[in-house]
């Protein structure tokens, strides 16, 4: 188990783009080979995901309210170990848009650090609101992940991936603090 004393939690920004895509293919390559179709984790996956952190961290979303938030567990001297990423939606819920751990790292506090960090702020910029995600439906680490957290299964639908295919998800809320 990761000692907390290890990472602490901050707020990501422009600069961060790049480590964050980086841990965001890698994570991708790994918990969902087997599950998503093979070319959507092939050799376009990196550039992909620098070109949508470099948007998503640049972008202007207009009032605050609206603003999404990064959150990125580092270790001292900056070493990436984990990250999420929240989205204020017009129905005043929050998406959990993305919580990834370092492959290797997972199982050791990072990702429940996350979460938590997560629902607190969600809990203190959207008062009354819930914090939501969606998963793959074969993604079963995660799913158990959600369950043992308290998050409840609140919706089935599809996933659509570049390229037009589609997988079964679920999506799970934590209920308003």
């Amino acid at each position: 188990m990761t000692d907390h004393a290890e990472f602490a939690i901050r707020h990501g920004g422009p600069d961060d783009a790049s480590a964050v895509a980086e841990l965001h293919a890698e994570s991708w390559r790994t918990a969902y080979a087997g599950i998503v179709p093979a070319a959507a984790l092939g050799d376009g996956l990196a550039a992909q995901r620098q070109e949508l952190w470099a948007l998503r961290l640049t972008v202007d979303y207009g009032e605050l309210a609206a603003q999404p938030v990064l959150l990125l567990a580092e270790r001292t001297g900056g070493e990436l170990l984990g990250f999420g990423y929240l989205v204020p939606q017009p129905d005043g819920r929050v998406l959990l848009d993305n919580l990834h751990v370092r492959p290797g790292l997972t199982g050791g506090g990072i990702g429940g650090r996350l979460l938590a960090a997560a629902r607190d702020w969600t809990a203190r910029t959207h008062p009354g609101e819930p914090l939501y995600l969606e998963v793959l439906r074969d993604n079963r680490r995660a799913i158990a992940f959600y369950e043992r957290a308290g998050a409840v299964r609140t919706r089935q639908g599809a996933a659509v991936f570049p390229g037009g295919g589609e997988l079964p998800e679920y999506e799970y809320t934590w209920a308003r603090p």
